[in-house]
């Protein structure tokens, strides 16, 4: 059976080589080819010796998720859903700005944690991605969309990157899968690979505790918290992990995440649901909680997604509170929906799952909840 060299960041690389009898620098080559280059065929790996390139025709391939769908939408954010196997498909979206592309990544298929502002998360849970799956979304993208650069003429410029971002914040929670999440992240910063700052790559959490103390000493790059409530209360109805692991335990693990980089900070999102979490003494609670914590918040507006019980809050809602947060010191940004005309924004990506939990059956006889301050 062949194996996948996307499954491969640069130290399993190297320990593949030595399985081959050849010395280290052979990674450091294939890691370029495979991913600064995007290339598949090993034979056009022309400084790699032809002895090599035969034995890998043999035992190896590059092989990223196929596509089943592409969406572009009227903002030209675009979305794909990749195949992963057993009728299983993951979504992927990039988002072009003016200063920077930001690819979308997902890291699991569905997600188990069951957030109930999610689209995702009512979808159940069938599994975590492979290395290959998730870093290979990526490698899609960049040959993707160089083709399409190619097609319409664009100018290639050495020094930029049609992805230039990364935020894990596609389908699952990306900690629940740590292992092959850091492996992909390690691919995305290896200069040898794709070499993106780790400022330019965000994790984002719903609050995995000892995962994120982990992360700070495994492969430390930006930091989101799904954050979405002020008050343990609440927050344990609309994000249920924070039963496990309750805002006094997550925030300390975000001012201990901070320790080795007192120069960085936390991005907290909040999403805005209407009646739910968007009072103004929801906006003080919040002020309150993260004084100590040095952080940005990322205001979101809520997307609609079908059954989801939830409305977005209104403009002069979400403005509101973003002024009273302002006012207490916080530096506050509402994010621009990007993609919502083909259900590629926040808390929209379904793709398809095989559910394994059964969720999708036992909603159909919960009933509505009520929440609480």
């Amino acid at each position: 059976m062949s194996v996948n060299l996307l499954d491969y960041d640069a130290q399993a690389l190297t320990g593949l080589m030595a399985q081959y009898g050849e010395k280290p620098f052979r990674a450091k080559q294939l890691l370029k080819w495979v991913h600064q280059r995007g290339v598949s065929d090993f034979e056009q790996m022309t400084d790699i010796a032809k002895s090599l390139r035969a034995r890998l025709q043999g035992t190896a391939e590059v092989k990223a998720p196929g596509v089943l769908a592409e969406h572009v939408a009227s903002d030209g954010t675009t979305k794909w859903l990749l195949d992963v196997g057993v009728g299983n498909g993951i979504e992927t979206v990039f988002i072009p700005e003016d200063d920077r592309g930001t690819l979308c990544v997902s890291s699991q298929v569905g997600c188990a944690l069951d957030c109930s502002f999610c689209s995702t998360a009512k979808q159940g849970f069938n599994r975590n991605l492979s290395v290959g799956e998730i870093i290979g979304q990526l490698w899609w993208a960049n040959r993707r969309l160089s083709l399409e650069q190619a097609r319409l003429g664009t100018p290639a410029n050495e020094d930029s990157r049609i992805v230039s971002n990364v935020v894990m914040m596609g389908m699952g929670e990306p900690l629940a899968n740590f292992d092959n999440v850091v492996a992909a992240l390690k691919l995305m910063l290896d200069d040898n690979a794709y070499g993106l700052s780790r400022r330019r790559v965000t994790l984002s959490t719903s609050g995995l505790v000892p995962a994120m103390d982990r992360l700070r000493e495994a492969c430390p790059v930006a930091l989101a918290v799904s954050l979405h409530a002020p008050n343990d209360a609440l927050r344990d109805q609309i994000v249920p992990i924070n039963k496990k692991y309750p805002l006094n335990e997550l925030l300390a693990a975000c001012r201990r995440y901070l320790e080795k980089a007192p120069r960085d900070f936390i991005t907290f999102e909040y999403v805005m649901l209407d009646g739910v979490n968007d009072q103004p003494e929801h906006a003080r609670q919040l002020a309150a909680l993260l004084r100590d914590v040095p952080c940005k918040l990322n205001l979101i507006p809520f997307n609609p997604f079908p059954n989801s019980g939830y409305n977005r809050s209104s403009r002069d809602a979400i403005l509101a509170f973003r002024d009273l947060l302002i006012e207490a010191g916080y530096i506050v940004t509402v994010r621009k929906t990007r993609g919502d005309d083909i259900d590629a924004a926040c808390g929209q990506l379904a793709g398809q799952v095989k559910d394994r939990t059964r969720r999708t059956q036992r909603a159909d006889n919960v009933q509505p909840i009520t929440f609480r301050d």
